[in-house]
């Protein structure tokens, strides 16, 4: 067996990156730009709910690129009451009075639970999802403020891949032949610190991938915060 990483949470541990996962920031990001649109000509709060069961990159990354005014992530609980007020204040201090938040579809409310419904898959996972609606229908209650709720979700990941995810596709493929060919087997492709690289499949089960939260994540005001990049993966990872 050869493995290939692929995966738009890019949280297969042992590799930078993981195929979808710059498909996805790009969608993401693109969405999130056109929401504000209609989250300023209406003077709303947009909460924009994004893939990313255990780990918060693609909302922490969507956000960083975008720049909206907070983003939630699967690594830190919130209080909503705190989050609430950020974004009252993000609205007024907007010249076309509007906020936007991203959050990540694993993230948990302060002495809660993540988001879970459905039966378990093969893999044991049950469905995520609905965290965004919940919190959208509580910065309402908690603000008065008409909210904007959108869930990307599959959006994220359609249509045709960009060029950065069929350029890593098509190279993680030949890596891939070639190692079959040299019956180099129990090996994942991956790309670490720029470069193209193969590591034992086992690999992936020493460690868990998540988003560096004291590096990246600013916990008390909920948004990214980027310390430094230099010496950093292309992703921040």
């Amino acid at each position: 067996m050869v493995a290939i990483p692929k995966t738009m949470d890019n949280d297969v541990y042992g590799t930078d990156y993981c195929i979808g996962f710059s498909t996805a920031v790009t969608r993401s990001v693109n969405f999130i730009n056109s929401l504000r649109t209609s989250a300023g000509s209406h003077e709303r709060i947009a909460v924009i709910e994004l893939f990313g069961r255990y780990c918060g990159e693609t909302s922490l990354v969507s956000a960083y690129l975008s720049g909206v005014d907070r983003a939630i992530i699967s690594e830190v609980p919130f209080n909503i009451e705190k989050l609430a007020k950020f974004l009252v204040e993000d609205r007024k201090q907007n010249p076309s009075n509007y906020a936007m938040m991203t959050i990540s579809e694993g993230a948990k409310m302060e002495g809660g639970e993540m988001v879970i419904s459905g039966e378990a898959d093969a893999y044991g996972h049950r469905k995520l999802g609905g965290i965004g609606a919940l919190t959208a229908e509580a910065i309402k209650k908690l603000t008065g403020i008409d909210i904007i709720f959108q869930p990307l979700f599959y959006l994220m990941r359609c249509g045709t891949p960009d060029s950065l995810d069929l350029m890593v596709a098509v190279n993680y493929a030949n890596m891939a032949i070639d190692l079959i060919r040299k019956q180099s087997t129990g090996r994942l492709v991956v790309l670490r610190s720029g470069q193209y690289s193969d590591v034992p499949i086992s690999t992936i089960t020493t460690g868990l991938k998540r988003v560096d939260v004291r590096e990246l994540y600013d916990i008390e005001q909920y948004r990214p915060k980027v310390r430094h990049v230099s010496g950093k993966p292309m992703f921040l990872y």
